[in-house]
């Protein structure tokens, strides 16, 4: 089935399914949505959220380690639509938003500098999961959307046993309501919501859950997303466009259930989405074009949200997955089977004429060269197979087990070039009759840079875990043996490139065992004690971008090839307690960390590199409270307390370009990040209940990379006389990232045949967070910061049925 037909297929199939729906009788509808309403209500009531982080149904306070599980009523409440939007709300997780469909995740500190598009080889220190099946890649973590779904666990601390290779700092899991044969249910969404006062944003969603017989159920999910922008771009001639960065999100999920028997589960499923983006969430304070030296070119002082363009920029991800998941119970021994076959096509489009240009200063270029557009287009095409099998004990005896094996085979394709219509013509004519042609590499005209770099990796890993509970006393060991096998090519042509024609290989084998100890002091208390190991791939680096490298930053990172897998060792003490309404769980732990894959900009080079340092450790408290001091009032707060620095300082001149210094921080995570949440709800009348709740978010101070602590403030001098400004020209910036608060207020009513009506503001105040920090060619060409999303007012309806 291609994309199309399969996009077509979700669209037509949950609309019939909603048809359907809507078509049954009252009495049925609201029978089910009453039970489902019922055993929501019961679970919340009890705190005992059943999440599946063992690969074992248990509760979140029975899990022998530190989780946070968001449930379908948690995300609602919060007005979650993205991870970020729930990271704020979980203790240890953070995430750096780069833009749609574009994020970078981090568990308790364990982060190793920004990665951006162009840095493929990358592998996630987090892994992310959709129910069972590995979805993660690094940056383009899937921005998958949360609606229908049973809840999300964020699974602290490595969970290579389990989870494998890009758990290294924690795993997230969105687990789906699964298709059910005993009900029909559904939920019908809309919302509009306005953006920074002008742009208009909404969304209109769709679930239905439909049993066709005694053991076959069809569980169909639709949605459509319109993202309002709020960067505006100031154009050539003094032009602006407003709301650049306005987006969509489209898709849907389809999924069956057949249970020919009450031990036989069979559930194949698909899932297509597509994010598209106008533009990213940049806000511009220096660019080549347009900037506050200029003399002979119109001066530009940037206000909050704006960016300069020549060219309209472009975000687009389009992903499909399908997957069959099978079990079978043999009486005391389960087999679980899980099949996934993933296709994403992912384009970033950037306006790059401040870098391309800058290279043209450099190069003697007259000024109408300099300025004409170019355009960088990444593109990455990935294919992914992986297929795991696990045997487990289903019993209820005090020994429990699990083996099972995985097998992944990734097929990626990255492709960068820089069509900038004519630049031959003007490389030509400056520096000779055929050198545009003569550097191409076999790549087409006009695009000064071109790369062509395929990757094959292979991974195959046999795990297991034990249990055994004595008394009050359970302890658990676990072991995962990996193997990993990677090549790739790179092949790079254009004026800008250095005509390289390369073949890598990489591979690496190893183990990562964890062993955990829970001790039940009494019913409403445990305390647990975890070590486990985590590890993430090595790799090789793409070469320099010679021809764009100072000398100096030529000689500096020139020399790194090759980086080692990193390895972490993870020591936590927890302890979970819950009393009549009040929830305490909190963890101390300590990571040690080998070779920590940093990465970082190579100077002018507009190259970036990875290389290992040889220790780095996080250290900190995360502590979770919820609380129903009083009937209709829950309040909830979570927050962590976090030193995540490095162990090992480079020699000189190394250290003060890397920022790698005994003490440094490891960079975009705060120290601290606090949570807190209060909800009222009271009845109105016998068949209506009204609700206030209010949340506040404070995320703190954070480094985009290691090396903006170092001569921090720092000073960029462009160095490039064009537009009239003097080559002495410079902007000073601090580089630490301010701390930011959220504070988000809704109301609405909830009536008992499951309509609720909510009117919100997000971000009241219209707090401008820093989210990055975004520089072209060290700050020559462009410098900036990505930010989050400013004042937003809405309302929601949703009808259960």
């Amino acid at each position: 089935m291609t994309r199309s037909a399969a996009k077509r297929f979700l669209v037509s199939s949950v609309g019939a399914s909603l048809a359907v729906l809507l078509a049954q009788p009252a009495s049925a509808q609201t029978a089910g949505g009453a039970a489902a309403g019922a055993g929501a209500e019961e679970a919340e009531t009890n705190q005992e959220v059943v999440v599946t982080a063992t690969l074992r149904a248990t509760t979140v306070q029975d899990v022998p380690f530190s989780i946070n599980a968001q449930t379908e009523a948690d995300i609602q409440r919060s007005g979650a639509t993205t991870l970020e939007d729930l990271s704020r709300n979980v203790a240890g997780l953070t995430i750096q938003n780069l833009g749609p469909g574009q994020s970078q995740v981090a568990v308790r500190g364990v982060s190793a500098g920004q990665i951006v598009r162009d840095q493929p080889g990358v592998k996630e220190q987090v892994g992310v999961y959709l129910d069972d099946s590995v979805i993660s890649l690094s940056l383009f973590t899937p921005d998958l959307d949360l609606f229908d779904l049973n809840r999300v666990e964020t699974l602290r601390g490595p969970q290579g046993t389990l989870f494998g290779s890009g758990s290294v700092g924690g795993t997230i899991r969105y687990i789906t309501n699964k298709p059910r044969t005993d009900r029909v249910e559904g939920t019908v969404e809309g919302n509009l919501n306005l953006v920074d006062g002008d742009d208009l944003g909404g969304h209109v969603k769709g679930a239905v859950n439909l049993p066709l017989s005694p053991t076959l159920a069809v569980r169909a999910v639709g949605y459509y997303t319109r993202y309002g922008g709020f960067v505006d771009a100031i154009r050539e001639g003094g032009g602006r466009d407003e709301d650049v960065n306005s987006g969509e999100r489209v898709g849907g999920r389809l999924a069956l259930l057949f249970e020919p028997t009450d031990a036989v589960s069979i559930t194949p499923r698909i899932v297509y989405q597509e994010i598209e983006a106008d533009g990213f969430n940049r806000q511009d304070v220096f660019n080549l074009f347009g900037n506050r030296f200029t003399t002979t070119r119109p001066q530009v002082t940037f206000d909050e949200r704006e960016q300069f363009l020549l060219l309209r920029e472009r975000f687009r991800d389009r992903t499909f997955i399908a997957d069959l998941t099978g079990t079978i119970d043999f009486g005391g021994v389960g087999l679980t089977s899980v099949t996934t076959y993933i296709d994403r096509k992912i384009l970033a489009s950037r306006d790059a004429s401040a870098l391309t240009g800058s290279v043209s200063v450099d190069l003697g270029f007259p000024a109408a060269a300099v300025t004409i557009p170019s355009n960088l287009r990444d593109t990455t095409d990935l294919e992914t197979f992986t297929q795991e099998v696990r045997l487990q004990s289903t019993g209820s005896g005090p020994f429990q087990w699990l083996v099972g094996g995985f097998y992944s085979k990734v097929d990626r394709v990255y492709n960068q070039t820089l069509p900038t219509p004519g630049y031959d013509a003007a490389t030509d004519a400056r520096l000779g009759a055929g050198t545009s042609a003569s550097v191409r590499n076999g790549f087409g005209p006009d695009s000064p840079y071109n790369a062509f770099l395929p990757y094959d990796i292979e991974q195959k890993a046999v795990f297991g875990e034990a249990s055994y509970e004595a008394g009050r006393l359970t302890a658990t060991a676990g072991l995962r043996y990996y193997d990993f096998k990677e090549e790739r090519r790179f092949l790079s042509g254009g004026l800008f490139a250095n005509g390289d024609d390369r073949t890598d290989r990489t591979s690496s084998d190893g183990f990562t065992p964890r062993f955990l100890l829970s001790y039940e002091a009494s019913d409403q208390v445990t305390f647990n004690a975890q070590a486990s190991k985590g590890f993430r791939l090595g790799g090789v680096n793409d070469p320099l971008n010679l021809p764009l490298c100072s000398p100096a930053d030529e000689a500096l990172f020139g020399g790194f090839q090759n980086y080692d897998d990193e390895t972490l060792w993870n020591y936590e003490l927890g302890v979970k307690s819950s009393f009549r309404g009040f929830t305490f769980n909190a963890a101390a732990f300590r990571t040690d960390i080998k070779n920590l894959q940093v990465t970082l900009d190579a100077g002018s080079c507009s190259s970036r590199i990875v290389f290992n340092v040889d220790e780095a450790h996080t250290q900190g408290l995360e502590v979770e409270i919820a609380a129903t001091p009083a009937p209709g009032l829950d309040l909830a707060l979570s927050g962590t307390v976090l030193e995540a620095e490095f162990d090992s300082t480079l020699p000189e001149p190394l250290a003060t370009s890397t920022g790698i210094r005994n003490g440094n921080r490891l960079p975009s995570v705060p120290k601290f990040q606090l949570s807190a949440n209060a909800t009222y709800t009271r009845p109105v009348n016998d068949t209506m209940d009204a609700f206030v709740s209010a949340s506040f978010q404070h995320v703190g101070s954070r480094f985009t990379q290691p090396a903006d602590q170092e001569n921090n403030p720092r000073t960029f001098v462009a160095g490039l006389p064009f537009g009239g400004a003097p080559a002495s020209a410079s902007t000073t910036l601090d580089l630490r990232l301010p701390d930011y608060q959220l504070f988000n207020l809704s109301a609405g009513l909830e009536f008992d045949r499951g309509l609720s009506l909510i009117a919100y503001v997000n971000n009241l105040f219209d707090e401008n967070p820093i989210l990055s920090f975004d520089r072209e060619r060290g700050g020559r060409a462009r410098l900036g910061f990505n930010i989050g999303q400013p004042r937003t007012i809405g309302v929601t309806a949703r009808q259960r049925f």
